[in-house]
């Protein structure tokens, strides 16, 4: 392709992404192929000879489009949100255009000096404390496997990377039942396996928070049995129903056990943005020494970007560093944020970030949060008053979980309707042994009208 080309297809595809976003309504919000359908239809080798740009956009249409899950539909109530809102695409497109690799500062000084101010303007904006550094990772699973790895390397005096884990007693990471699977994945990839991670219980009702007291015996009985207890890990907003621990407890936990902390925070830590919701789920945060969140889910940054700060860096990067002789920089003293993750190469996520935010303001940002969970309180009154509806969990932010009248078959066939009927998009869950359904507002654009039409969709398929 020529860059003439290059510039013709760019403006083409353009078009056409605006195009889609404005008519996303008018879309089924989940996929309608069945396994296999979408491969059967790509050639099986690979072409010897190019092809033209028409014949391949004409196949993206006619076979990738069908097999896809529109996750910016303003009727995707499933998961969180991934959004994506039109400056931060915009900024993703500079990225891709100049293709830089943001490893070190040298590598793209304006990469990580723009990173190192943007992690510090969501400071201010969560009200977190003056000094509290942080780095932007793809995921909050890689945030989450960097705080795991920073918890073995201080319960082993810093010497698991150097000389492993034989002979360094149990290490033993705590979080509450209603933590996210990355937690455990995180323990399984760190060595420290799914037996060492210890999920304690919690409280029936409010916010489902942790039980400190289960917590502190766990500590104690642990360390009466020769373990090595390393750290803890607090939710605010789990995946399942919402649940939020108290983090002051957790912290005071912490402290007194002198054990390092990480905050999973990576749906609702957008909102604490918003000053009115940060009683109830922020107060106590500042204390933690990681916390992670997703501007790439609530806040409507293009996916990959999360963002983890960080109380003291030096754990971390004494963690993670490793700096042979051709990654050095030489001359004046400079922040290379490869050396507080775990992947070496970086891609410039933090153009997003500033686009987003200049665009909307953070205001702009916050109204969106609160409509969201005001409209899931909303929906739920309607839910409740439908003879077959239960609520399960009332909303926390904008989640909450109901079942139908049935067995938990019953639910799944329920989830299975809605998502086949196309007009909103849901997911099912576990709580108390029982299976839900799940539904989070989130969706950058979704409107209060979609939200409410989730509600005559629901009510007309659970008397079917």
């Amino acid at each position: 392709m020529q860059w003439d080309e290059f510039s013709e297809w760019g403006a083409k595809i353009s078009a056409w992404a605006a195009d889609y976003h404005r008519d996303l309504r008018d879309r089924p919000v989940r996929a309608k192929t069945a396994p296999g359908d979408i491969a059967r239809q790509i050639a099986p080798a690979p072409p010897e000879t190019g092809e033209e740009m028409d014949t391949i956009i004409a196949d993206f249409e006619r076979i990738v489009m069908p097999g896809i899950t529109h996750w910016q539909h303003p009727r995707f109530f499933a998961y969180f949100p991934a959004n994506a809102a039109p400056p931060s695409m915009l900024a993703e497109m500079l990225v891709t255009t100049i293709a830089a690799q943001c490893m070190l500062w040298q590598t793209s000084p304006a990469a990580t000096e723009l990173e190192t101010v943007m992690i510090d303007w969501l400071r201010q904006a969560m009200d977190l404390p003056d000094g509290m550094a942080g780095v932007i990772q793809d995921s909050a699973s890689s945030a989450t496997l960097s705080a795991v790895l920073t918890m073995r390397e201080r319960a082993t005096g810093w010497t698991g990377n150097r000389a492993g884990l034989s002979g360094q007693g149990r290490l033993r990471i705590y979080c509450s039942e209603q933590a996210h699977s990355s937690i455990d994945r995180a323990c399984w990839v760190a060595g420290i396996g799914q037996e060492n991670l210890v999920k304690i219980g919690t409280h029936d009702g409010g916010n489902f928070g942790v039980d400190c007291d289960a917590l502190r015996r766990a500590i104690a009985n642990d360390r009466a049995a020769g373990h090595v207890p390393a750290g803890i890990i607090a939710i605010t907003g789990g995946t399942g129903i919402g649940a939020c621990d108290d983090l002051q407890a957790v912290l005071d936990v912490a402290r007194d056990e002198a054990l390092y902390t990480h905050l999973d925070a990576a749906w609702a830590g957008s909102a604490m943005i918003c000053p009115d919701f940060r009683a109830t789920f922020w107060n106590g945060a500042a204390g933690f020494d990681s916390i992670v969140f997703n501007p790439h889910k609530w806040l409507g940054a293009q996916f990959d970007c999360s963002v983890q700060f960080l109380r003291d860096p030096a754990q971390q990067l004494d963690t993670l560093r490793i700096e042979p002789e051709y990654l050095k920089t030489s001359g004046a003293a400079v922040t290379n944020y490869s050396e507080w993750t775990i992947p070496l190469g970086r891609r410039f996520r933090a153009l997003k970030l500033w686009f987003l935010l200049r665009s909307y303001g953070l205001e702009d940002l916050r109204q969106r949060m609160r409509n969201h969970a005001q409209w899931a309180h909303e929906i739920c009154e309607v839910l409740r008053a439908q003879p077959d509806i239960e609520i399960v969990t009332e909303p926390i932010l904008s989640i909450f979980t109901f079942r139908i009248a049935g067995d938990d078959a019953a639910q799944q066939r329920m989830v299975d309707a809605i998502n086949d009927d196309g007009r909103i998009y849901v997911t099912q869950g576990l709580h108390a042994g029982r299976k839900v359904i799940r539904f989070q507002v989130g969706q950058f654009d979704t409107t209060r009208d979609d939200v409410m039409m989730a509600a005559d969709v629901i009510g007309a398929l659970a008397v079917h």
